[in-house]
């Protein structure tokens, strides 16, 4: 592990207790330039998580709470008339790491207002196009869909996404160690940086130099591919889902300290880019097939790549 990385880590679990690994995927999907959608039930930490890594990255943090009401300029910004001319005022998208707060509460039409944003950073407003400054990272909280006042993410919307988390309850302990250390003044309000977005951009270079060969490349692509031709799904992983398997591959590597990708690499990322851009089948859903067991089936399925031979270690 780096010393960027390992300051990211140890700073935020100043704050969130017992969330170790879910931290460390959610960093390793911004070290691949993703954005990432934590879905859990209210009060699991999601919003503290996506603060946490904002203030421990020095990046500019603005929360929306998405609602039925919200419009799509409450987010991207609209141009109003001063002083005889249109004047672009930029809406809460215009930061380093955005809170896209309950996301599947709002209109599927308020969320689409994310799409240019999330897939070519920047915004078109009244025919003219604003670019976002880089890093600009969303991190999504959404309810199950289960839950009352809840919208189904249309799937362009979840593509967009590179990964999708579950932050889950803490055990007895660990929320008995929360409750000690929270008892004060919560740690959130004393959280200060420990790098930047010049830090970041940097370490975004470093993972995607990682190397991947190129049989661990079409291991990828069968897996992909087989997504797409199991019997339960719909609509399976696109492009999109196979570069993001190798992203996320080589973040892990990096936060691993290593300059390569391995199979074991690639079979931790695969689930969390893929399960969310599964759609099954009606009879599927019918009968209580999970995207998760298509997953976990196309893993067991498809050979894992033998390594050649030895390759150097380091970052």
């Amino acid at each position: 592990m780096t010393d960027f990385t390992a300051r990211i880590l140890n700073n935020v679990a100043t704050v969130l207790v017992g969330k170790a690994e879910v931290t460390r995927l959610a960093l390793a999907s911004v070290l691949a330039g993703g954005h990432v959608l934590l879905e859990d039930a209210p009060g699991t930490g999601k919003t503290m998580l996506a603060r946490a890594l904002a203030l421990s990255l020095g990046l500019g943090f603005k929360r929306v709470q998405f609602t039925p009401d919200l419009l799509p300029s409450d987010v991207t910004g609209v141009s109003v008339y001063q002083n005889g001319a249109f004047t672009f005022v930029p809406g809460p998208i215009f930061t380093g790491l955005l809170l896209a707060d309950e996301i599947n509460r709002a209109t599927p039409k308020t969320q689409s207002a994310l799409l240019e944003a999330m897939g070519e950073g920047q915004v078109t407003e009244s025919g003219v196009t604003h670019r976002l400054t880089a890093p600009f990272v969303v991190i999504a909280t959404q309810n199950p869909i289960e839950f009352e006042g809840t919208y189904r993410l249309p799937e362009a919307q979840l593509d967009r996404f590179l990964v999708k988390l579950s932050v889950g309850y803490p055990s007895v302990d660990e929320e008995a160690q929360m409750l000690a250390r929270l008892q004060g003044r919560h740690p959130i309000e004393s959280l200060g940086s420990v790098a930047g977005p010049a830090d970041l951009l940097a370490a975004q270079a470093q993972v995607r130099a990682v190397r991947v060969e190129p049989e661990l490349q079409r291991y990828v692509a069968e897996l992909v591919a087989r997504s797409r031709q199991h019997r339960a799904v719909r609509l399976g992983g696109g492009p999109r889902a196979s570069l993001g398997i190798q992203a996320v591959a080589q973040a892990l590597a990096y936060l691993s300290g290593r300059s390569y990708v391995t199979p074991d690499d690639l079979k931790a990322a695969a689930p969390i880019v893929l399960i969310h851009r599964l759609s099954l089948t009606t009879e599927a859903r019918l009968t209580g097939g999970r995207p998760e067991a298509v997953v976990e089936a196309v893993l067991a399925e498809v050979p894992v790549p033998v390594e050649s031979g030895p390759v150097e270690a380091g970052v």
